[in-house]
């Protein structure tokens, strides 16, 4: 039986804890997202596609949206989306729920619109599928018009 100094056996436990220590962090879950300025952070990617659920669906376009501190994001009208989006407080049912008085045809196409990462701080994962293009852009506003 070998003998082990008490140096080696402290750098020993040391490796070790900071091995442990290392393996705890990796599978932590995810902390609140927290934000270096005034403002809580808002980042969303929004997506538009062709499909029934977002599973299936094959994406046609997609943009980014910042809204805080000021709209930006390659949104081609950013401004009008995060204003949208405020007014709902951020509640994508809302947005997609808008009641419309345009005509539109009973035909079967789904159109799935995604929008994920982060609103005023809190994590967004948000999927709804239109019955066609003609529904979705009945009235819906801005936030999804790109």
């Amino acid at each position: 039986m070998r003998y082990i100094s008490g140096a080696v056996a402290l750098g020993a436990a040391l490796v070790l804890g900071t091995l442990a220590t290392t393996a705890q962090a990796a599978t932590a879950p995810a902390q609140p997202v927290r934000s270096g300025g005034l403002y809580a952070p808002t980042e969303l990617v929004l997506t538009v596609g062709q499909g029934e659920s977002r599973a299936t669906a094959t994406v046609e376009r997609a943009v980014t949206l910042s809204c805080m501190p000021r709209a930006t994001g390659s949104h081609p009208n950013p401004r009008a989306a995060c204003a949208q989006l405020r007014s709902v407080s951020g509640d994508f049912t809302e947005v997609t729920g808008a009641v419309t008085e345009r005509l539109c045809t009973k035909e079967w196409d789904p159109v799935v619109v995604t929008a994920d990462g982060v609103w005023q701080g809190h994590r967004v994962s948000y999927t709804y599928t239109f019955a066609n293009s003609c529904t979705m852009n009945g009235g819906q506003g801005s936030v999804f018009r790109f």
